[in-house]
């Protein structure tokens, strides 16, 4: 039924095809294994961290909000632990976190007023020994029905496969999903790129000559992005727009993103600090970038801090390398961290259960009718809390849209206009440049065959190139293509 319901929304859809794994009904859910792994190597894998602490602890001010900390207990994942305790997977540093509590909860009231009806969500996972990430539980949060400050409800998930536990893991998942997918489009793609990129692109333009060697540096990664952020506000982001039809804070999409914009910082958008900042990564002067991954096979990470150029730490701009550090912060967000935001959409969400962007009810209680029907007819029951079918179309043209390439594209490493510089030194280092991208394409598909990397193409076999350059590629076809690196944000 699940296939169904998006086989026969247009064949149009189908230019992407569905992930092997979904093959009958039955497995049309997403495993564990895959739930996981696109953490590290999906559409979203800026967001997760490490858990350094147990139980997972909230930054929300609790004369504000109450005790916002989570309920998850010892008992609830002791027995999916594969052996370890709880003290000796975080001490061996395999406990990790998708944390979409701290950022949800202050607006939750507001979003559950709408059609929307949401949870705050914590998932915990344990790092294998494969390399592959295993779901421990999902906490999902409302807040506290006596207002802000006596804290949150929480209610605690674990994994089961078989009977109705296994559907409710599987909304629980869902629910997990739906808050990925909203804070993915609102926060690492919109905000965190094609927002942030924009006061640059004003700021160079008013302030640089033409003429002036950063801004010839710095023009190819800004072309077209204020005329797609222009279009954004006009039909996307602008009230009843359609982001705030297809995902799940609704009318309260833009006050969420513009509230979280007040935690960003400009230096730890560089791809190693980014990773120390989320415990992803561990400062080893031995490595080729600085850091040590504590997850070997987390494609993101690895294709990134290739891709990424290696220069000392940030910032005052009183000196070449913290000029050089500025320059490269700009050029990742513009180029790669988008690519990597964007152009996995319709791949990874193109197939709604997978990732579906909105939920419509709470999870049922047991002795109601929604209980017996999740009991009876779970796809049913499924599909009923997930998007609705107008705004799946919706969404899902709208992300197939934006995760085409452009027939016109220009992939990093490249320029649209040979005569940029007749400079020497600048020619010469940009050839450089671009043979190291061109190095790094086929170390990508190296990787992504090499058997031993379970997260490079994962149980769906869809490999993950969307970090690789595409430097090499002059054929102007786009589309659908699930790689490239174009130097701007241009859609």
């Amino acid at each position: 039924m699940l296939k169904e319901l998006f086989r026969n929304d247009g064949e149009r859809f189908m230019k992407f095809p569905l992930p092997d794994v979904i093959k009958d009904d039955k497995s049309a859910w997403r495993s564990d294994e895959e739930f996981g792994r696109e953490m590290l190597a999906g559409v979203n894998p800026v967001i997760i961290s490490r858990l350094r602490g147990f139980p997972p602890a909230s930054n929300l001010d609790p004369k504000v909000y109450g005790n916002q900390n989570s309920s998850i207990t010892r008992d609830d994942i002791q027995g999916n632990m594969n052996g370890l305790t709880v003290d000796e997977a975080i001490e061996k540093k395999k406990l990790f976190i998708l944390d979409h509590h701290d950022a949800l909860m202050p607006y939750l009231q507001k979003i559950n007023s709408t059609t929307t009806k949401t949870y705050a969500s914590r998932t915990l996972l344990l790092l294998q020994d494969d390399g592959t990430l295993k779901p421990l539980a999902i906490e999902l949060s409302l807040p506290h029905p006596q207002g802000d400050h006596h804290g949150a409800v929480n209610k605690v998930f674990t994994p089961a496969e078989h009977g109705i536990e296994c559907t409710i893991w599987q909304l629980a998942k869902a629910y997990a999903a739906v808050n990925d997918s909203g804070y993915h489009q609102l926060v690492s793609h919109w905000l965190n790129t094609h927002a942030v990129i924009e006061p640059f692109v004003i700021a160079t333009n008013r302030q640089l000559s033409v003429i002036h060697p950063i801004y010839k540096l710095l023009h190819p990664h800004y072309r077209d992005t204020m005329n797609i952020n222009a279009y954004a506000r006009q039909i996307l982001i602008n009230a009843d727009g359609v982001l705030e039809r297809t995902v799940f804070p609704a009318r309260y999409a833009l006050e969420m993103s513009s509230g979280i914009y007040k935690n960003w910082v400009f230096t730890e958008q560089a791809l190693p600090a980014d990773l120390l900042k989320r415990g992803m990564a561990e400062p080893d002067s031995s490595q080729p970038h600085g850091v040590r991954l504590l997850i070997e096979d987390y494609p993101f990470a690895v294709d990134g801090l290739e891709i990424w150029k290696d220069e000392p730490w940030w910032p005052e701009m009183q000196t070449r390398d913290e000029l050089v550090q500025s320059c490269t912060i700009i050029i990742w967000v513009a180029s790669a961290l988008h690519a990597a935001v964007n152009f996995g959409q319709y791949p990874y969400a193109g197939y709604l259960p997978n990732r579906p962007t909105v939920s419509r009810r709470f999870m049922p209680e047991p002795g109601t009718p929604e209980y017996a029907e999740l009991a009876e007819h779970p796809d049913v029951a499924f599909l009923k809390t997930i998007t609705a079918q107008l705004q799946t179309l919706l969404g899902v043209s709208l992300i197939e849209i934006l995760s085409r390439h452009s027939t016109d594209e220009v992939y990093l490493g490249q320029r649209d206009t040979p005569g940029w510089t007749s400079d020497d030194e600048p020619l010469a280092a940009f050839e450089r440049f671009r043979e190291r991208l061109i190095k790094i394409e086929k170390k990508i598909i190296e990787m992504n065959d090499d058997k031993r990397w379970k997260n490079r193409v994962g149980p769906v076999n869809l490999p993950y190139t969307l970090l690789y350059p595409n430097t090499t590629d002059y054929s102007r076809e786009g589309g659908l293509t699930g790689k490239g690196i174009p130097n701007s944000i241009s859609i």
